[in-house]
């Protein structure tokens, strides 16, 4: 299958062209920059240049493509909004290149904010837009279902762990490296979901392969790390004391991501390991942090 991918250069996004690779399939990767179009190169892949901005590119990447995984995101946390509508006006223009065709339209967002009471969010929860917008974003994207695509949504848990991740877990690392302790919000029971980014690229191709129009996924290993115990191998890894920060402190202490951490978010993917036969089979965030991929210098 030709399958055109954006944010192939990224974390997630390298690993799923890998992977796409692997299995035979020919991908042509969204390149923004020299650099990112070296990576896309270097993995063996296709590369077209454009940019989310560019509805133009995208255009003729999926009208050229037998099916399109949007993984490509503007990660601006001080501009939520403006990212989002970027985010939809891409889905919309890549839905509309392939409605009628029956071919594949995956896209990318988060299982953050779906829990409403503690318990493991799955599948079938919907979400509420208010939460965040991609989660309204998603929702445009299966719509697309009801137009002869074969549309779906691939939920990815906040932390995409591995060797060379520059996301979450590392933000909190370089705030204990900044306090000179690894701090968790409250009593550090809040559920932080986890998946290796190699497993998370599996789940991706299997979604791509076999998944029917308007399916859900998640892309969970973990249903939820204690962020006691992120923080406790944060500080053995950098060996520093441990401590609890007050909710009314996180922001002070931690930063923009202060207000993530203290959530409480678990997430559940029972139904996507069992209907697609995924296993997640690569370590665990703990494990991870533990040999050093985070904190050594």
């Amino acid at each position: 299958m030709r399958i055109f991918v954006t944010g192939a250069s990224g974390w997630i996004g390298s690993a799923v062209t890998a992977e796409l690779l692997a299995a035979g399939h020919h991908v042509v990767g969204l390149a923004r920059s020299d650099s990112a179009a070296a990576t896309i190169a270097g993995l063996g892949a296709e590369v077209r240049r454009g940019s989310l901005d560019d509805l133009d590119s995208l255009r003729a990447g999926a009208d050229d493509a037998e099916g399109v995984v949007h993984l490509g995101y503007n990660h601006d946390f001080s501009d939520m909004q403006g990212a989002a509508e970027t985010d939809r006006r891409a889905i919309t223009t890549l839905g509309d290149a392939l409605a009628g065709t029956g071919r594949p339209l995956f896209i990318a967002s988060g299982v953050a904010g779906l829990s409403r009471d503690g318990t493991p969010a799955t599948e079938d929860e919907p979400g509420d837009p208010a939460s965040h917008p991609r989660v309204a974003n998603a929702a445009a994207a299966l719509a697309y279902a009801d137009r002869g695509v074969r549309a779906g949504v691939i939920r990815f848990a906040p932390t995409v762990h591995g060797d060379g991740d520059h996301g979450f877990i590392a933000v909190l690392v370089d705030a204990a490296r900044r306090h000179g302790v690894s701090a968790y919000v409250g009593d550090g029971s809040g559920a932080w979901p986890a998946v290796h980014r190699a497993d998370a690229a599996t789940l991706v191709r299997l979604a791509v392969e076999q998944a029917p129009a308007a399916a859900v996924l998640h892309a969970v290993a973990e249903p939820g790390v204690s962020t006691k115990a992120i923080a406790e191998a944060i500080g053995r890894g950098l060996d520093l004391p441990v401590k609890s920060v007050p909710a009314q402190e996180a922001a002070a202490h931690f930063g923009w991501i202060g207000m993530f951490f203290g959530l409480n978010m678990p997430a559940s993917s029972e139904y996507t390991q069992r209907q697609y036969g995924w296993s997640p089979t690569h370590p665990t965030l703990l494990e991870d942090l533990d040999a050093g991929y985070y904190t050594r210098s």
